[in-house]
Formats: C-alpha cells, structure tokens, sequence
C-alpha cells in the first residue's frame, strides 16, 4: 500500500502542495473564530442523580454564578467621607452596563412595622447622604444592631465589608466579559487609591475569567516554548536550518489545523484543549526525525535522493503510521467518557494526532525533493559518537547483564507499588493557580473573614402550598441551621428563618434581641404582617423560598476544602438534614456547586482511569494485529506499564493527588510510550527474517537500528513536555513534569528490559503467527523494482532523473 502511496506522493508533488495550501488557509480562516470557554462546564452526566437534583433545584430557584465578590478591610467604613464616597462608588458601578445591581452594606434596609397598615416596610438605611459624622455613626449603630447582615456582607470581628455585584448573564458570555471586569476594578481602585486601601476581588465568575484570560496568554507561551525548544534539538541533531525550518512548517500547520478544527466543531478552548497546539508541536517532530533521519541513512546508502525519498515513505510510512494510532487512541479513549471537556479534548487530540501524520508525510518527503541531497555534515548525526557508545553500552548491558536488568526492574516495582499506596485523590477549586497569585490570595481573604464563595444549597419541600410559613416546619428548619453550626467550613446561613427573625426584631420595633423565630402566638400577628409587604428589594434578597411557598432554601457558603472533605461534608449534612425531616413527609436535596464540583472530579478521576484501561486494551488489539502474536503483545506491555507504575510512585512519594489533571498523565505516557515498542518489534521482526531467526543478533541489532531515531524522539519529547513546567497552573506544570519523567522511563524500558525479554524467553514467543503478522509492515532490506531506473550524474538534469525515478 505504502509503495502506492509514495508514487502517488512523488508524482503529484504541485497539486498535493496546492491542495494542502488551499486547505491550511481555510483552516487559518476558521481558527480566527474560536472562543474561548469562560462558562462552567459540568463534569457530572445528565443522567446522575447528584446533577439531575442541581437542576431540580436551578429550576425552582433560578441559576447563580454571576456574582463578583469585593472585600476590603477598613476601619473607618462609618468615618462621614469614606461613607459618603463609598455610596458614590456603589452608584457608579451600578452605572455599568453590564452590571445589574451592585449592593453593600451602604445600601443595606431595615424592616419597620406600619401598625396603621398592620405590614411590613422595607426602608432604606442610609437612604440620604450624612452631613455630619454625627449622622454617620447612628446609620453605624442601626446596621450593627441588625443581625440579618452580620457575617454576610461585614465582618464586625476584622472589619471586612464586601461588595456583591450581580453581573449580566449574557454579557458575562461575551467579549465585553473583560471590559465589564476592568470598569469595575477602575472605579474601586479609585477609591482604593484614594483612601489607601486594598480591595480583594473574587466569585466564581471572576475567577473563571481571570483563569481563562491565564490560559489563554499560556497558549501562546507553550505553542512559543515548544517551538524554540524544538528547533534548538533538531539543529543541534542535524546541523540544518533547512531541517529545523521545514519540521517546524510541518507542525506550524497542523497547530493551525487544530485550532481550526475546534472551530469547525464548535469547541471553546478549555484548560484541556489549550494544550492541544504545544502537544502537536511535540508529537509532530518525532515524525519529522524518524522521516528525517531515514532519508539521511538512505541516502548516505545509495546517493540517491529520491529513491532514498520513496524509501522513506515506503519503509517509515507504515509504521509511523500505527505509532501516530496508537498515540491517537490514548487520546480517542476520553471520548468514551461523560465529561464534555474530555470529550472535546479527546476528539480534537486524535484527529489532529492523524492529522499531523499525514501532513508530515507529505511535506517532508516533497519539500525535500525540491532541494539539493543533504551534505555531509547533515548526515554526520548518523555517526554521533556520543550516541554510538551509549547505544554499544546498551547492547553490552543487555547481552551480559539480564539478571541484574531483572532484578532492578523487580525492586523498582516493587518500591513503585509501595510508594503508590501514598497516593490521595483531591482537587480544589483553584488548586492548580499558584498560591501567590491573587487569584488564590483573594479567595483566601473570602474565607478567613466569610467562610468561602462555593455555593451550597439544601431545599426542603413540604409536599404542602405554603407549608413553609408553617411554624412546625420554621423550627425544624432552626433546628437543623444550630445542628449545623456546629460544622466550621460552613458560613452563616440565610434562609426563610432569617428573614422571619428579621420581621420578629422588627414587630419588636427593633430590639436586637428579638431576632429569633416567633412562638405560635407571635407567629399570628407576624405572619399577618407579611400580607402584601414584599417590595423588589425584599424579593432579590429573601429568595428563601419557591413561589408557591411549599419549598424552602437554606443557603450557604462553603470554604473550598477540597472533593475529599467536601463529598464527606456532604454526607453528614445529609444526615443531619434525615435526622430531622423525614423522607416519607419531605423531599429534601443537598446540592449546590461546591457538591457538584466535587462530585464532578470524582467522577472524571474515575472516568479517566476508564479511559486509560481502555486505551490499553485498544493499544494491546491494534499491536496483536498488527503483529499477529497475542503472547508477544503481553511481553511487549511490560515496558510500557512499569513507566506507569514509576510515575505513579513519584506521586505518591511527593504527594502529587491524583487529580484529572495528573490522570491524564498516564493515558498520555502510554499512548505515546507504545511509539518506541512498535519501532523496535517492526525492525527485530524484520532482523529475524533475514538473519534466519537468529533471536540475539536481531534483538541486537534492532536496538542499535532504532537506537538512535528512539533516543532522539525521546529527547524531544522529554524537552517538549518539560515546557508544561512554565506553567501558572500545577496541574499543567505537574503533567508536562511527570509525562516527561514517565517517556524517558519508557525509552530505557524499550532499549533495555524488552529486548531482554525477547533474548530471555525467545522461542516462546517466536511463533509462525509473528513471523507471518497480519499487517505488513514494509521490509528494510526489500525494495521495489528499482532495477530499470536509471540515475542520472549530472546535477544540471535533476528535474528529469526525479521524474523518471517516480515514474
């Protein structure tokens, strides 16, 4: 087939070019409209339980997610300036178009009991301007007398206030995201300056946006990164500005066609997909060098350019071609999940993985015909003594040394297995951002003073219209707010009980102390009280129940703890909540985004694990195929798990949690570590063909053949995956660390302990079906008829001899 393809290749080189031309530039046009994904993306399938109650529960109380947080520490809140001037802040973020409401303890009401109109009222605190500090301080001493706010908007123990600005939900999903953002931060850094204060930004929103604007500036870097890193190792390789200019064409292209494609299929780039550029840079130049480095030791065999060309894609063609599927479906596995991220990132991952094959099958061949047969210089690499001797080293390890490979691998094992017992599974909201960043300083601010941002919402329904307002049910509910006060991750909670409270110290003209649920007399009087008095501001802040009144909310704020406390958190409020109400008379859900979120990494942790078991078994199917013996794939795994195990042990040992950014490590390692296992078993399958079956003189020999192409694939690839070690974000840094460890492991395995393996237990596995595999791979020492083509000496005729050598 391969034959086919490189006449087909050779023969059509202008209009291949052309048709490659034609689509990188629609390719190009495409990726101009690409997004970025700046909403949350659920973890959880639509068909779990833990999502289907979520959005049970969005249904009847509305989404949230698009508050910004803003909290600073003063002492001088209530100094008549500062006050003033904090109004007129509030007043001009409300100005913003984009923001819906912008609320503060400034703008903060009081209930009054209008006894003529037997309701309540709702009035505004510091309605007016305060003349005088006089002024200033009674608005001071009616605030702190309403125990409704304390906890929630202030801290009166640090003196922490907080601005919550309710953001328009389609702007938030818009361009103008960061505009709205820096009107924002203009303003109160005005007054920030003004009154030399430090104001701490934060809420979900917030922080997606600042996450995205960091992935986005950190796609650029490592798509940079990886091309510098790249180019210097193949100019250091081979000594050419033509080789490191060409490679880095080929991949340049398929970077364009990645992106390209997710706008064709309408992916936002993620934290996931935004590695995709800088991975295919990576995987893309170890195609170049096996293409690179075969026309080299071709042409430095014959001197002949193109039949060391058509060689090249004969020879290399067919075997880079399954390296590059297997590679693609480590990758493709993630698709099988339920996660929409994985998905995506799967999907874009191996058709590009296909795709930049393909590409540089083509451009290296064509581009390289075009030009003049390398110098020697360019070959020279083919005899790096560096190189050489390690390989000669190796091949003197491996003919004397078994039992000693063995019994390191054993150990090493069997420490690995012990440091993987280590190992905890966890992941925090903004784990991954560095601790210094103000991203992680600002969310800390927010629960040292607040108890957290992260959502965490209980409903109960009554099964009864207006059950809630039954005071039965008022006190089951005060019941279980003081059963779980006693819980410190969780913040002061505001529910129907508080606003209930609230009309009690109200009916009591204001006396702080009766801030407390009515008894069944009270509850009368008070109740009649409500009749016709909830005005807008009541109904944005008391949105405590359904609009029937049959279902109540008890809303809190989680700090974020991490999955493993958060999923054990939710089990005991879940047992506190059935402690109380009973399921056959209440329906009750404990939800929110803290529990999704955890939930969600459980879920994508497993999934993933999933995925790579899967990715295994399809790998360990297409190397059965291709090599037709079930027993040498078994053998031929080996090298390929212990790498996986050793990473394994370095997580556990340097408490690395297993998270899904540190899952994807080992499907990623073993999808790409298998490339080495099939050069190797494809040159020893043809070693034993021509050396009569001789097993150690083929062993050998393959690894001195491969040796070189599989050292400098390994090398890019642990430079190219070492640039993720720039990132911002550790669960980044940690993958491009631990992918590179787990590769340079592999390379040793597949040079050291599988050939090993085949000297060891040789006739075992040499049986006829691996020495007649399904698939053929094309033989190093055949070649096609090239017998009547004649080579022409002089230069001046080059464009002639190239057309007869592909006719």
């Amino acid at each position: 087939m391969f034959t086919v393809i490189a006449r087909i290749i050779l023969r059509n080189r202008p209009i291949l070019l052309t048709i490659l031309l034609i689509a990188t530039a629609f390719m190009a046009y495409m990726a101009t409209g690409v997004k970025m994904s700046y909403e949350p993306s659920s973890l959880l399938p639509s068909d779990d339980s833990t999502y289907i109650k979520h959005q049970k529960f969005i249904k009847q109380f509305g989404k949230y997610g698009n508050m910004v947080v803003i909290g600073v520490e003063t002492d001088n809140f209530f100094e008549v300036n500062q006050l003033n001037d904090w109004k007129t802040m509030i007043t001009n973020l409300n100005s913003i178009n984009g923001v819906e409401q912008a609320f503060s303890l400034s703008e903060v009401f009081n209930i009054r009991k209008n006894i003529d109109l037997k309701k309540f009222e709702f009035k505004s605190v510091a309605k007016d301007i305060p003349q005088t500090q006089q002024e200033a301080d009674s608005i001071k001493k009616l605030i702190t007398s309403l125990p409704f706010y304390k906890g929630v908007i202030y801290n009166p123990e640090t003196n922490s206030y907080l601005i919550a600005v309710m953001l328009n939900r389609n702007i938030l999903q818009s361009k103008e995201r960061g505009r709205l953002i820096s009107d924002i931060k203009n303003i109160t850094e005005n007054f920030a300056s003004e009154y030399k204060l430090d104001f701490k930004y934060s809420g979900l929103p917030y922080i997606r946006i600042k996450v995205a604007d960091k992935i986005k500036s950190e796609m650029l870097l490592f798509v940079l990164l990886a091309i510098a890193i790249t180019s210097l190792l193949l100019f250091f390789f081979y000594r050419s500005f033509r080789v490191v200019a060409f490679s880095m064409l080929v991949v340049g292209v398929a970077v364009i066609w990645s992106i390209g494609w997710m706008s064709i299929l309408d992916f936002k780039i993620t934290i996931l997909t935004a590695v995709i550029p800088p991975l295919l840079i990576v995987i893309g130049i170890p195609n170049c060098v096996f293409l690179l480095n075969k026309y080299h030791q071709e042409y430095k065999h014959h001197g002949n350019k193109i039949k060391a060309l058509q060689r090249v894609i004969q020879k290399i063609g067919s075997a880079t071609f399954m390296t590059n599927l297997t590679t693609a479906l480590g990758f493709a596995t993630f698709i099988f999940t339920e996660t929409r991220i994985l998905k995506e990132f799967g999907i874009i991952a191996s058709i590009n993985i296909i795709g930049v094959y393909f590409i540089s099958l083509l451009l290296i061949p064509i581009i390289f015909s075009f030009f003049n047969p390398p110098k020697q210089r360019h070959i020279k690499h083919l005899e790096n003594d560096i190189v050489n001797k390690f390989m000669t080293k190796l091949i003197h390890l491996i003919s004397n040394y078994r039992p000693y490979i063995y019994g390191f691998t054993i150990v090493l094992v069997g420490v690995a297995i012990y440091g993987m017992t280590f190992i905890k599974s966890t992941g925090f909201m903004v784990d991954d951002v560095p601790h210094h960043d103000p991203i992680y300083t600002d969310l800390l601010y927010m629960e040292n003073n607040y108890k957290g941002l992260m959502p965490l919402d209980i409903s109960i329904d009554t099964k009864v219209k207006r059950g809630v307002l039954n005071l039965k049910n008022l006190q089951k509910i005060d019941k279980l707010e003081k059963n779980l006060s006693k819980y410190p991750e969780l913040s002061k909670p505001i529910s129907i009980n508080s606003a209930v409270k609230f009309a009690r110290q109200a009916y009591y003209n204001g006396k702080e102390s009766a801030y407390k649920i009515p008894n069944r007399t009270e509850s009368n009087f008070i109740f009649s009280y409500f009749k016709g008095s909830m005005s807008k501001p009541s109904k944005h802040l008391f949105n405590f129940v359904d609009s029937t009144s049959q279902t109540a909310r008890i809303q809190y704020n989680v700090a974020d703890i991490g999955t493993e406390a958060m999923c054990n958190l939710e089990e005991k409020i879940n047992a506190e909540v059935d402690s109380i109400f009973d399921r056959a008379k209440y329906n009750t859900i404990v939800t929110g985004s803290s529990i999704i979120n955890a939930r969600g990494n459980d879920y994508l942790v497993n999934s993933l694990f999933t995925s790579l078991f899967l990715a295994v078994i399809l790998i360990a199917f297409i190397m059965s195929w291709m090599f037709g013996s079930l027993r040498m794939v078994i053998v031929s795994l080996i090298p390929n798990l212990i790498p996986l195990l050793v990473t394994a042990m370095v997580m556990g040992f340097f408490n690395i949690p297993i998270k899904p950014s540190t899952v994807l490590v080992f499907s990623i390692a073993f999808g790409i570590s298998v490339d080495d296992t099939i050069h190797y078993l494809a040159k020893y399958r043809q070693e034993l063909k021509h050396s009569k079956f001789n097993i150690k003189k083929s062993a050998l020999t393959a690894v001195k053949d491969t040796g070189i192409s599989m050292f400098y694939t390994s090398v890019v690839l642990f430079f190219g995956f070492s640039i993720f070690a720039a990132s911002e974000f550790g669960g980044t840094r940690a993958l491009g660390i631990l992918v590179s460890l787990t590769l340079l492991i592999a390379m040793f395995a597949n040079l050291v302990l599988l050939p090993s393996l085949l000297l060891t237990i040789d006739k075992i596995l040499i049986g006829k079906s691996f020495k007649e595999p399904l698939m053929l791979i094309f033989d190093e020492e055949e070649d096609i008829d090239l017998g009547s083509l004649k080579v022409e000496e002089n230069n001046k005729n080059i464009n002639k001899q190239e057309e007869i050598l592909v006719e």
